[in-house]
């Protein structure tokens, strides 16, 4: 289901039942001459969409903190956002689906999480938003306290059995650590991504342009090997999101 495609009652039975809302993460970069500028997001948006109507999915957010690293921004698609905006707009958008009633807020993101256990600038931008965003929620609507207080004395106990309220916000790669996928930048991994989520994007007679490193094996991908990893990504969000049954 598309969060914007939705009616009040809609959101409102999605809310009852603790639909996770999820938000796809993805920025513009430069991906070679043969692949385009979203990939990051693509991947995401792409294997999403293949979840159906178990998960709501927010407008996805496009933009974030690509860097320089790979390419340079003149004329190569990448678009850099600095971290110190994107804090303040993901705690505030967190903070209005928290508003909202929604206890299931999840982001989903490809870009550079092959160091997800220490993050780097995107995600963790994210990351720090859903926690701000909680703890300023907790502290209006409980008060000043609230963690100290007796009733919160199940705490503990409460984390080990899921119930912890700072699981109503988190953030999601699409591949689980150590998948057996090529996670590489514009490689046979993520060409391959693409040519089995959007085909239409790929050019592969242009891998070569710019003669990259991390380009050169791109021309080993294909179809089946993408959507190889198309499964992968899959049975890895239907457990982090708790959707097996």
């Amino acid at each position: 289901m598309q969060f914007a495609r939705m009616r009040p009652h809609q959101l409102q039975a999605a809310i009852a039942a603790n639909t996770p809302v999820i938000l796809p993460i993805g920025v513009m970069e430069y991906h070679g001459g043969h692949l385009p500028a979203g990939v990051d997001l693509l991947a995401v948006t792409e294997v999403l969409d293949r979840l159906g109507d178990r998960i709501i999915t927010l407008p996805p957010f496009a933009y974030g903190a690509a860097s320089h690293a790979v390419a340079g921004p003149e004329g190569t698609g990448t678009l850099h956002i600095d971290t110190s905006a994107l804090v303040p707009l993901a705690e505030a958008l967190f903070t209005a689906l928290l508003r909202s009633g929604f206890r299931n807020i999840r982001g989903v993101i490809h870009h550079q999480t092959e160091g997800f256990d220490q993050g780097m600038p995107t995600d963790l931008a994210f990351r720090l938003a859903g926690r701000n965003a909680i703890m300023r929620h907790l502290e209006v609507d409980r008060g000043p306290g609230w963690w100290g207080d007796k009733a919160m004395q199940d705490y503990y106990a409460d984390q080990a059995r899921g119930a912890d309220p700072f699981n109503w916000i988190r953030i999601h790669p699409l591949f689980p650590k150590g998948a057996a996928f090529p996670f590489d930048h514009a490689g046979k991994g993520e060409t391959a991504l693409m040519q089995a989520l959007a085909p239409d994007t790929v050019d592969i007679a242009r891998a070569a342009d710019g003669g990259h490193w991390y380009t050169e094996d791109a021309g080993q991908a294909s179809p089946e090997l993408g959507e190889a990893g198309v499964q992968i990504a899959l049975a890895h969000l239907r457990q982090v999101l708790d959707l097996q049954a």
